[in-house]
């Protein structure tokens, strides 16, 4: 079990990616496409966080949540490659990390309703 949302690993990793995102989209002048692509990452992070500290059933729709962020966010690093704002390489590893929390994600949420 855990103490905190900080000790959990995909908490990390989301968190992480919410800060790559940051850095990758610093010098973006599409506003649109960088506020969404930001707030996307940010809040898979945050519902991690939320649901964590909510606990019980909540966690494990928190955690669902989070996975519809990543979703959202992984559809918009497709886009802003195509349209020349994230680096091919740059978007193939956020889709990829997107794709590895989502799996984390559902995990997670499934040991949830096992537990219950």
């Amino acid at each position: 079990m855990y103490q905190s949302f900080e000790e959990l690993e995909v908490w990390k990793r989301a968190y992480a990616l919410a800060v790559r995102i940051y850095s990758e989209l610093a010098e973006c002048r599409d506003f649109g496409l960088r506020d969404q692509m930001q707030r996307a990452a940010v809040s898979v992070a945050s519902n991690i966080a939320e649901g964590a500290e909510r606990g019980g059933k909540d966690f494990a729709r928190f955690l669902s949540i989070a996975r519809g962020s990543a979703a959202e966010l992984r559809t918009q690093a497709y886009i802003a490659a195509r349209i020349g704002i994230l680096k091919d390489s740059a978007m193939r590893e956020i889709v990829e990390e997107t794709k590895q929390l989502a799996r984390m994600l559902y995990s997670l949420g499934k040991s949830l309703n096992t537990e219950n």
